[in-house]
């Protein structure tokens, strides 16, 4: 891998909110509308991390219609030496979504 893609991959990780984006994408694909309120942060700034992370080619989006799901490009994650195996277990997350009745399939 090229050494400034390297860098500019491992900067991308070093921000909290991205990273915990990557773990949270670690456990199931995830659309926006999903992660802004784990974050509690607006719309336009949780795409704004997705943008830098699809930029630093760690995610990958698929369209659905008006959705677009994230996914961790493993391959990619793998390739930098990013161990997936030492992120934190972010269900709990999911699972106050569902409690709340705001867990989005986006379909």
């Amino acid at each position: 891998m090229e050494f400034n893609k390297l860098a500019d991959a491992l900067k991308t990780l070093g921000d909290p909110t991205r990273l915990k984006i990557i773990a949270l994408l670690n456990m199931r694909d995830c659309c926006v509308c999903e992660l802004v309120p784990i974050f509690g942060i607006s719309q336009p700034s949780i795409s704004k991390h997705m943008s830098r992370l699809k930029n630093a080619d760690l995610v990958t989006e698929e369209r659905k219609g008006q959705w677009v799901f994230y996914s961790l490009n493993r391959a990619q994650l793998e390739d930098i030496g990013f161990s997936l195996n030492h992120l934190p277990d972010f269900s709990s997350e999911f699972d106050e979504l569902a409690k709340k009745g705001l867990l989005v399939t986006c379909e």
